[in-house]
């Protein structure tokens, strides 16, 4: 009895199940780093919390608040004051006259300027501190004395200046003053009274 052997698969179907074979890999290396790239944030905060790498930590890992910084020297307090003095035709102050920080903590403090000309008008401020020897250990993280500043016509803006005093200040300063002189571009610039011109370049974090 003779049998009939098997027709050979063609070569249109072999290469339609090598497709099929490929795109399945595929799918699982897909499904394998999307799911080891899910694992890593947990993994990474669990790492951080046992060998404490990080220093600044999110609310996600101590609950509500804003970030913490586990440098922070909460055994001092240093008054920041503020100071503004305008060189031109706008008006320009802080919103607060000082306040009480920590050294290590982050802090924020708000100017308002005010044009009211009926022209635009670029202007830059200079930072300067008292006493002198402050001037280094005061780090300005973001700040509108990094540019210079273009005034619309009767435009007023409040401009953020976030700021930590590092905590290696000396022990017996204890009050710091802060204070912007902001001049008219083109127009003399005169030191603010018993404070040190900070004349880093723009983007300096001092």
């Amino acid at each position: 009895m003779s049998t009939n052997p098997l027709p050979e698969p063609s070569g249109e179907a072999t290469d339609q199940r090598y497709n099929r074979g490929m795109l399945l890999r595929l799918l699982v290396i897909v499904a394998l780093m999307f799911a080891f790239g899910y694992a890593l944030v947990p993994l990474y905060k669990k790492i951080c919390e046992i060998t404490g790498i990080n220093v600044v930590t999110t609310r996600e890992l101590h609950g509500a608040g804003s970030l913490k910084n586990t440098q922070v020297d909460k055994t001092r307090t240093v008054t920041v004051e503020f100071d503004s003095n305008a060189r031109g035709p706008f008006a320009f102050r802080p919103v607060k006259n000082s306040m009480e920080v920590h050294p290590g903590e982050m802090a924020t403090i708000v100017y308002e300027v005010a044009n009211g000309q009926s022209r635009d008008i670029s202007a830059q401020a200079i930072p300067s501190y008292a006493p002198k020897q402050a001037t280094q250990y005061f780090k300005k993280v973001e700040c509108f004395c990094f540019k210079q500043q273009t005034l619309k016509s009767r435009e007023s803006r409040e401009m953020p200046v976030v700021f930590v005093i590092d905590p290696d200040l000396p022990k017996d300063v204890k009050n710091i003053t802060l204070s912007y002189t902001f001049f008219e571009i083109g127009s003399p610039v005169a030191q603010a009274p018993g404070g040190q011109l900070d004349v880093a370049p723009a983007g300096s974090g001092s």
